[in-house]
C-alpha cells in the first residue's frame, strides 16, 4: 500500500509499506479520507514531537475493511472515524471520562501509524475502549474525518461555558478559528467576535456567522469587543498559536469570563501579564487539547448539522501528493488539506 512517511523535521515523503494485518482485537480500517492538523504541520517545522517513520494522520474516516479475532459489536463495511488516542482506561483521567489527559495516552498519527495511508491497522485498546465510532449515514467520510477538530472545538467551547447567549471572541479564522465561528453558532452564542488580520478569512468568517469581523492592525479590537459586549467578552478563544497574543486576549474578556488559550505555542515561550489583572476581575484563564470520547460522540451527531463544515476543506490531494497537503498549509493556502482516497466511502 502507498502511505505518506514523516521522516524528520521538513521531511514527508511517500513510500510502499505492507498492508497491515489485524491481529485479536484489531481491526483494519481502508481509509476515505484523512485531514491535516495544525499540530502536524508543528511537527514538520520541528516544534512538536512525532516518531520519525511514522505515518501522520490522525482526523481520520474510513470503512472497516478485516477484523482480527475476537472483535465484537464491528462489522466488515461499517463507516467509522477513529478517536486516535490510545488510553490506559484505568489511570484517574481515564475512570473520570477525561480520556484526553490519560497519563499513558499514545496518539495516531504522531506515535502509531495513522491515516495518511491506504490502509489503518486500528489497536486492540483503542477497540476495546470504544474509540471505534459509527458515522451516521447522512454523513459523507470526507466530512466525517473532521470530526476530531471539530470535537477539540467543542471541547474548547465547553471548557468556556459556552452556551446559547454567550458572547464569544475568536483570535484568529484560521481552520480552527472558523470552526469555533460555526460550532459556536451551532450552540446559539452571541454576538460572535471574529479577530484576524487577513481580509479573505475574515470575510469567510463573517459569511459563516461572525457577527463581527476586526482587523487588529487597524481598528481597535480591545474598543470594540467591550462595546459589542457590553463590557467584555464572555469566552475568548486563542485559536492562533502566537505567545505574544496572549496578553490582548486577556484584555478582551469580562470579569469572571474564561480565556481559552486553544493554539498549541512554540516550545520555550513565556508570557508576561498583570497577575492582578486575572485576580481582581476573577478571569479563568485556561488550555484546552484533544477532547473526551464523549465529546467526539457527540461531535459526530452535530456534524451533519453544523452550517459550512462542508466548505472547511479546500485543499484535496491523493496519498502521492500528500506531502504537498503539508505545503499548501505552510503558505496559508485555503484552509484545511485532506488526503483522500477515491472510491471508499461508498455513499
Amino acid at each position: 500500500m502507498r502511505a505518506t512517511i514523516f521522516e524528520a523535521p521538513g521531511q514527508v515523503t511517500v513510500v510502499d509499506k505492507p498492508v497491515p494485518q489485524p491481529g485479536p482485537g484489531e481491526l483494519r480500517v481502508r481509509m476515505a479520507a484523512s485531514a491535516l492538523c495544525a499540530s502536524d504541520v508543528r511537527v514538520y517545522r520541528g516544534e512538536k514531537y512525532a516518531k520519525p517513520g511514522v505515518t501522520p494522520g490522525h482526523e481520520i474516516a474510513g470503512v472497516v475493511d478485516a477484523l482480527g479475532e475476537g472483535v465484537t459489536g464491528i462489522n466488515e463495511g461499517d463507516r467509522v472515524v477513529i478517536c486516535p488516542m490510545v488510553t490506559c482506561g484505568k489511570c484517574r483521567y481515564c475512570i473520570v471520562g477525561r480520556q484526553n489527559r490519560c497519563v499513558e495516552r499514545k496518539t495516531i498519527g504522531y506515535d502509531l501509524d495513522g491515516g495518511f495511508a491506504e490502509m489503518l491497522l486500528v489497536p486492540a485498546q483503542i477497540v476495546r475502549i470504544g474509540h471505534v465510532l459509527p458515522v451516521p449515514n447522512n454523513l459523507p467520510l470526507d466530512i466525517a474525518a473532521l470530526t476530531e477538530p471539530a470535537a477539540c472545538t467543542l471541547s474548547s467551547l465547553d471548557l468556556m461555558g459556552v452556551v446559547a447567549g454567550s458572547s464569544l471572541a475568536i483570535m484568529g479564522a484560521g481552520p480552527m478559528g472558523l470552526l469555533h465561528v460555526i460550532m459556536g453558532r451551532a450552540a446559539g452564542a452571541g454576538p460572535i467576535i471574529s479577530i484576524e488580520p487577513v481580509a479573505e478569512r475574515r470575510e469567510i468568517a463573517k459569511r459563516w456567522g461572525a457577527d463581527v469581523v476586526i482587523d487588529p492592525t487597524t481598528e481597535d479590537a480591545v474598543a470594540i469587543t467591550k462595546d459589542v459586549t457590553g463590557g467584555g467578552a464572555d469566552a475568548v478563544a486563542l485559536t492562533i498559536g502566537s505567545h505574544e497574543a496572549v496578553g490582548p486576549a486577556i484584555k478582551l474578556v469580562r470579569n469572571q469570563g474564561t480565556i481559552n488559550l486553544f493554539a498549541g505555542f512554540p516550545p520555550g515561550k513565556t508570557v508576561p501579564f498583570d497577575p492582578n489583572v486575572i485576580h481582581y476581575g476573577e478571569i479563568n484563564l485556561t488550555g484546552s487539547q484533544n477532547a473526551t470520547t464523549d465529546q467526539y460522540r457527540r461531535t459526530i451527531n452535530m456534524l451533519a448539522h453544523v452550517a459550512h463544515i462542508d466548505e472547511v476543506v479546500t485543499n484535496r490531494y491523493d496519498v502521492e501528493h500528500g506531502p504537498e497537503a503539508y505545503t499548501s498549509r505552510l503558505s496559508m493556502n485555503g484552509l484545511k488539506s485532506l488526503v483522500q482516497f477515491a472510491g471508499v466511502d461508498p455513499l
